[in-house]
């Protein structure tokens, strides 16, 4: 995942959804979708397009985000469909910059601090009674043996649940936004949310500031969404999603 070339190509769909916006690639991701900033005099909002896939639909995310919405601050669905090969998803802006920005990576102790308490808060909004969504270890092996993945024997098995909540589904650092005094205002691509063990989401987020910031992170995150090391838990979920 990355800040997609300024020249990106803007697909004819994305073109006749944003209409006569100014279009700006902010994010691509692993499968090649991109994600555009369309901005104009009604203000901005986010054009998501890509490849069908079955890991998350951008449908799925879809039907998330106006279940989350009452909770926590997550994007407005404005718009979402796809044709016989691609998706798209239209959404209004949400206030912050990527815990991904150039301005939060070269201030990687407060980027940290916002994504674990961003997290935490997460957790402790999104009501676990009445969710009608799943993030658990036996349906992320169905996914992935859908897509032709099989997993291997010994993460069939999970450790016991420490806390069941409504995970994210895809904690790393670029899906959580700050504004500029450090504090998160929300988070982006929610396609897989759902119930599942926090440390499924905890792990994720945890290894990301590795990849996003460099090594040294990884107990920061866990200070800040105030949760002490579970090496077993985080052990199991990071691969777990690498093998997913």
């Amino acid at each position: 995942m990355a800040i997609p070339a300024a020249d990106v190509p803007v697909p004819a769909r994305v073109r006749a959804l944003a209409g006569a916006a100014t279009l700006d690639p902010v994010w691509r991701n692993n499968l090649g979708g991109v994600t555009f900033r369309a901005t104009d005099a009604d203000g901005i909002r986010y054009v998501k397009w890509g490849l069908r896939n079955t890991e998350t639909s951008m449908r799925a995310e879809a039907e998330r985000l106006p279940w989350a919405a009452p909770f926590t601050p997550v994007p407005p669905v404005l718009d979402e469909g796809r044709d016989a090969t691609h998706e798209w998803l239209v959404t209004a802006g949400v206030p912050g910059l990527s815990a991904v920005d150039p301005r939060w990576i070269a201030e990687p102790a407060r980027a940290v601090q916002a994504l674990g308490r961003g997290l935490r808060a997460l957790h402790d909004a999104l009501p676990v009674v009445g969710c009608p969504f799943s993030w658990s270890v036996p349906e992320r092996i169905a996914n992935a043996a859908v897509r032709g993945i099989r997993v291997p024997d010994d993460l069939r098995v999970s450790p016991p649940i420490d806390r069941l909540v409504v995970c994210h589904g895809d904690a790393c650092a670029p899906n959580t936004l700050i504004d500029d005094d450090g504090a998160w205002t929300g988070h982006v691509d929610l396609g897989a949310l759902g119930l599942g063990d926090r440390w499924a989401d905890i792990a994720v987020a945890a290894m990301s500031t590795e990849w996003n910031y460099g090594p040294g992170w990884h107990d920061a995150l866990l200070d800040a969404y105030g949760v002490a090391p579970d090496a077993t838990r985080l052990a199991f979920y990071r691969q777990l999603w690498n093998a997913t």
